[in-house]
């Protein structure tokens, strides 16, 4: 495989992705149907200079990251995914590898969920993708890379949340989400990156440290949350965490019971988006 092949492929996936699928405006003048190279830039979260590179053949032996966020922007099956992967010189994540993969299927249900908070976490809690409202409600991740995606390795090193915890409930939510992590371990104990991911929440965070050494194994539960929106205010939610089976992804929808206050703020904010963040 060539790099010239890779480009060709990503050209040609580009170019069939209407950008209303996508949540992207599809109007003004156009010459194809498909994504701009500067929206697929924005969707993958990388440059557009380094998606012209890449489509020029004039970039090889990009990460594995990014042909993960690539599949994901072009949606990819699973099958095109692999040969993505093939086409930057890499082995497709095998079954020991945490799956990071959003099927269409997948991608699809979130579509329909637009005027509703959802963000898609792998099974070691690193957020794949969230919607425009779940970023105008928890905060903008497009500028999140590397651990910074990840929920665990944020709740123990990052700065915060909005979500509004009492020292019960944080102690209670540290120790589930550390038993949630180990399960994950023992499932995909061959993983390079969830290893190092351990390594380094056991080496810098002595709390993370003390959950991981009881042994605890379990599954992250999720409940009613209070967060404490900067522009719109204090919002009280259900926050659900559904499972996609075959895939390993959580989906973390919030919802606010109808009639309520909490429901008219959130609508405010679905109007608001994440403008009022900048």
């Amino acid at each position: 495989m060539t790099a010239t092949e890779l480009g060709q492929a990503l050209r040609r996936w580009r170019d069939r992705v209407p950008p209303e699928t996508a949540g992207l405006p599809a109007g003004g003048h156009r010459r194809a149907a498909g994504l701009r190279r500067e929206e697929l830039a924005l969707l993958a979260g990388i440059s557009v200079d380094y998606v012209t590179r890449l489509e020029q053949g004039r970039a090889s032996n990009p990460s594995g990251q990014i042909v993960e966020a690539l599949a994901r922007a072009l949606r990819l099956s699973t099958d095109e995914r692999a040969h993505l992967f093939r086409l930057a010189g890499l082995v497709p994540p095998g079954p020991e590898t945490v799956p990071a993969h959003i099927t269409p299927s997948v991608q699809r249900l979130l579509d329909r969920l637009n005027g509703t908070p959802v963000g898609v976490y792998d099974a070691a809690w690193t957020l794949l993708m969230a919607n425009p409202l779940y970023a105008a409600l928890m905060g903008d991740p497009s500028a999140w890379h590397g651990f910074e995606r990840n929920g665990v390795w944020r709740a123990f090193l990052g700065s915060g949340s909005r979500v509004r915890q009492t020292p019960g409930e944080r102690r209670a939510f540290e120790a589930g989400i550390v038993a949630d992590l180990r399960a994950t371990a023992s499932r995909y104990a061959s993983d390079p990156q969830l290893r190092f991911l351990v390594r380094e929440l056991r080496t810098h965070s002595d709390r993370f440290a003390e959950l991981w050494d009881t042994g605890a194994v379990g599954r992250h539960e999720a409940g009613r949350k209070v967060v404490e929106h900067p522009q719109v205010g204090p919002l009280t939610l259900d926050c659900d965490i559904l499972a996609v089976a075959g895939s390993d992804l959580r989906l973390m929808v919030y919802t606010a019971d109808p009639g309520t206050e909490d429901a008219e703020r959130l609508a405010l904010l679905a109007v608001l988006g994440t403008q009022s963040l900048v």
